[in-house]
């Protein structure tokens, strides 16, 4: 009796549940796996959800209106290649999110955190490329040749965060400090741009840039941050944190 009570031996202590054997002790407390799990399943969700919603969102130069622009296929090709870099790094480990010993419930529950981690990359994508014209093909080919470099890559999961906020950080000061800078007003005729403004004139006729008030680059600011934050707060796993 006394010999079976040291090997498994269970104690309830101000309503914690301590499980003690001969390997290991684990402390298992109710409020902190519920804490837990509203990160995982529903915060973590949330932020990566709005920062899907707020990187296809633009505003027009001329009457402020909202635009929704939908990612364009290589958004897609380029976020999954990002999926396979945060596999590679350690960033998000598969095997610890989906298992055959899960109940359906809980893997369905998974698969919207990783689809939220998708989408929310294939926005910032979006947000991050320009939308047509010769900066266009530039920026994207700057994306891809990076990230098919960064594929075969030894990558850790602090060495592809900072990768990833300087290669963002350099998209946006590209596309919304420096193109979008070099767009004539829309509030000018052509003859008057051209007189006023002649180089910024050439520049949206030449580079073919698209119009957007200055109120899309604080969006986009804070989409981006919103999903550096959620994959701070990602864990490797379901049952484990970064």
């Amino acid at each position: 009796m006394e010999s079976r009570s040291k090997e498994n031996m269970v104690e309830a202590v101000d309503g914690q549940i301590i499980v003690s054997d001969d390997i290991e002790t684990r402390v298992a407390t109710r409020p902190e796996a519920k804490r837990r799990a509203y990160l995982v399943h529903i915060y973590i969700p949330l932020i990566f959800l709005t920062a899907t919603l707020l990187g296809g969102l633009r505003f027009s130069s001329g009457d402020g209106s909202f635009i929704f622009l939908k990612p364009s296929l290589v958004c897609l090709i380029f976020a999954a290649m990002l999926m396979v870099l945060f596999a590679r790094a350690g960033l998000v480990r598969f095997g610890g999110w989906f298992s055959e010993n899960a109940s359906l419930l809980a893997n369905a529950a998974s698969a919207a955190v990783i689809g939220s981690v998708y989408a929310a990359s294939t926005q910032i994508f979006n947000s991050l490329i320009p939308e047509q014209g010769l900066p266009y093909w530039v920026v994207t080919f700057c994306f891809f040749w990076t990230l098919w470099n960064n594929v075969f890559a030894e990558f850790d999961t602090r060495r592809l965060m900072k990768s990833l906020a300087a290669l963002f950080a350099l998209a946006f000061v590209a596309k919304y400090l420096v193109l979008l800078n070099l767009t004539a007003p829309t509030d000018q005729g052509w003859i008057e741009s051209i007189l006023q403004n002649p180089s910024r004139s050439a520049a949206t006729w030449l580079l073919d840039i698209p119009r957007f008030s200055a109120a899309t680059g604080y969006v986009q600011f804070f989409a981006i941050a919103l999903y550096l934050l959620g994959l701070y707060l990602l864990p490797s796993s379901r049952e484990r944190s970064s």
